[in-house]
């Protein structure tokens, strides 16, 4: 509601031909389709849980065929599309999604659409979760237990035993029951999203030894996690979907600004217009988030593209 004020108040004179109410109207619809956050600052889009999911679909929808054409891409490359949609979008979040694909630092290294995707949404979506989760990683790599200050011991040569038996190499990671029950307290005090608890012990519970990486990867490849948080399609589903080919038409067009049939003399121009004329698009007022930015767009635009467009 803020923003909506916010965005009325910077936009009045284009809005006060239209109506205000009718501006309120057009703002959440928008909400509700999740297109409210293409081409806002990273602070927006990554303000709320319905933000950040509504950002990853939108990634997914307007790229989707890079995963169709199986590209292969670096991080940079994935960036740069991340900047097409959230232009100050941080690079040190792509990268670290990006490890968790590659396991290590090497980030000029190719990864499919999918594998991407997947590790992005976890840690998009759950940073502030994965942050506590790494300190509690690293505290149990160095043989400490966060958990010790809270459950009392019995004897400090038990607890000289247990704290050496959590010391190990990074290579080997640490020991997953011991790491599920420090997660546990995080997952029940902490204010930011978190995956559902039963799924996180699940992952845990099918290992002995696991490392901080190796953690992530399981969470961005588990079925379950990905449907409770509910941006993306299985992945299985993920390149196959006809409607959503039609949704990114749309949304090429949006961004372009350009239109989407071909030349005049193709036959199938008069059957692409009316999809064109969808109010989410052609609102007067939805492009206002975006303004600055289709107009650097509009500057270069034909006198052909503009009849066309009317």
């Amino acid at each position: 509601m803020e923003d909506a004020v916010s965005q009325l108040l910077e936009n009045r004179e284009d809005i006060s031909q239209y109506g205000i109410a009718r501006f309120f109207t057009e703002y959440f619809n928008s909400v509700r389709q999740g297109t409210h956050i293409l081409f806002r600052e990273f602070s927006f889009v990554q303000a709320t849980p319905h933000n950040r999911a509504s950002f990853l679909r939108t990634f997914w929808r307007c790229f989707r065929t890079v995963g169709k054409n199986g590209d292969l891409l670096t991080a940079k490359d994935y960036h740069c599309l991340l900047q097409l949609l959230c232009p100050d979008f941080p690079m040190e979040l792509t990268q670290k999604a990006a490890r968790i694909v590659l396991m290590d630092d090497a980030m000029d290294c190719l990864m499919s659409f999918s594998d991407f995707l997947f590790a992005f949404q976890i840690q998009f979506y759950y940073s502030e979760f994965l942050e506590s989760v790494a300190a509690i990683y690293q505290d149990l790599l160095a043989g400490k237990n966060p958990n010790t200050v809270i459950v009392p011991t019995s004897s400090s040569g038990q607890h000289r035993s247990r704290q050496a038996s959590s010391e190990c190499s990074p290579l080997d990671g640490v020991e997953a029951s011991l790491f599920f029950q420090c997660l546990e307290t995080l997952l029940d005090r902490s204010k930011y999203s978190c995956p559902p608890p039963a799924l996180v012990k699940e992952v845990l519970s099918s290992v002995q030894r696991l490392t901080f990486y190796g953690f992530l990867m399981a969470l961005a490849k588990h079925h379950g996690i990905n449907r409770a948080l509910g941006a993306l399609p299985d992945k299985g589903d993920l390149l196959l979907d006809p409607p959503m080919d039609q949704e990114l038409e749309k949304l090429v067009a949006q961004v372009s600004g350009l239109s989407i049939s071909t030349p005049a003399s193709s036959s199938g121009e008069p059957a692409n217009l009316p999809s064109r004329n969808s109010p989410r698009i052609n609102s007067p007022w939805k492009p206002l988030h975006h303004r600055r930015k289709v107009d650097t767009e509009s500057d270069i635009s034909t006198e052909e593209t503009d009849s066309s467009e009317n």
